[in-house]
């Protein structure tokens, strides 16, 4: 059994396609569907299904040497970051997804420090929404994934990072603006401003709940996953929208044209935290990214 024929069939396992495995090993297609068929005779058994003439499918065999190659590989590359750090040469990769608010309001300074301290670390920062990030980090093909609590499945680990309020969002002389505490009948008359439900939003799934458990009626008049494009429209009048405010830090605040209401007596607090996968071993420059966040 060779390296390559392991890191060839890992590709293109993980990414369902021989074709798109040699360009990401940078091999022939041809190259590596013989390694490929030279490691299932070694084995003695079928890794792959074929289905058709594209699609592909691992077997049960295949399931098994995949999470034997995944572990290898994560393995290798920590060793190869301990053999630097052991020589003096400094040398690594840190890959982190978050949704586009977290990376825009949260993240700028901590980065900034971060490269400071370790200017020779590849940063590499991913905007998605969080059921991505969440799928990025199941998958490895990320370090770290930020996302609120409530997305994180239990296979994961979890550190929580900063408690926040959910609030619902008006213009600014909004009647709802004026009220210490909202009703569920209230904001079901108004146009709501809503997350896709494509992404898997906890919010929209919790207040549509509600509003099924009521018996309310209401009416979506906009989607977005975007909060700043959400609360431009809600200065402009056009509906309500939701957000999460992070305790001590007024993010959406700056805003003049905009009311807040806490909706915490129906959504409850949140922890924005971040993920990790548990069988995925981190490095001493990763380990401090972690700890520069979690003191922050």
């Amino acid at each position: 059994m060779e390296w390559q024929q392991i890191n060839g069939f890992y590709h293109v396992a993980k990414l369902g396609s021989f074709t798109r495995a040699a360009e990401a090993t940078y091999r022939t297609q041809s190259a590596l569907t013989q390694q490929i068929k030279s490691l299932e005779r070694e084995l003695d058994c079928q890794l792959f299904e074929r289905i058709g003439k594209r699609k592909i499918a691992l077997t049960p065999l295949g399931e098994r040497f995949f999470r034997f190659s995944e572990s290898l590989l994560q393995e290798y590359d920590k060793l190869i970051g301990d053999i630097g750090e052991h020589k003096g040469l400094k040398k690594g990769r840190l890959k982190i997804a978050a949704p586009f608010t977290t990376l825009y309001h949260l993240l700028p300074e901590i980065v900034k420090k971060y490269n400071k301290h370790f200017p020779w670390v590849e940063l590499s920062l991913l905007d998605r929404p969080q059921r991505d990030v969440i799928a990025l980090v199941k998958s490895g093909d990320v370090d770290f994934g930020i996302a609120v609590e409530g997305m994180i499945p239990r296979d994961l680990n979890k550190h929580r990072w900063k408690k926040v309020e959910p609030v619902l969002l008006t213009q600014a002389g909004h009647p709802l603006a004026r009220a210490k505490q909202v009703s569920l009948e209230k904001i079901a008359q108004c146009p709501l401003i809503l997350p896709p439900k494509s992404t898997g939003s906890l919010h929209r799934n919790k207040l549509e709940d509600l509003f099924r458990r009521h018996g309310l009626g209401y009416f979506v008049i906009m989607e977005s996953s975007n909060v700043e494009l959400s609360s431009l429209y809600v200065e402009m009048g056009l509906g309500v929208t939701f957000a999460s405010i992070v305790k001590g830090l007024p993010v959406f605040k700056k805003r003049k044209k905009l009311g807040y209401v806490s909706l915490s007596h129906y959504l409850g607090f949140e922890h924005i935290c971040i993920a990790t996968r548990k069988d995925k071993k981190t490095t001493v420059y990763q380990e401090a990214f972690l700890t520069m966040m979690l003191g922050n």
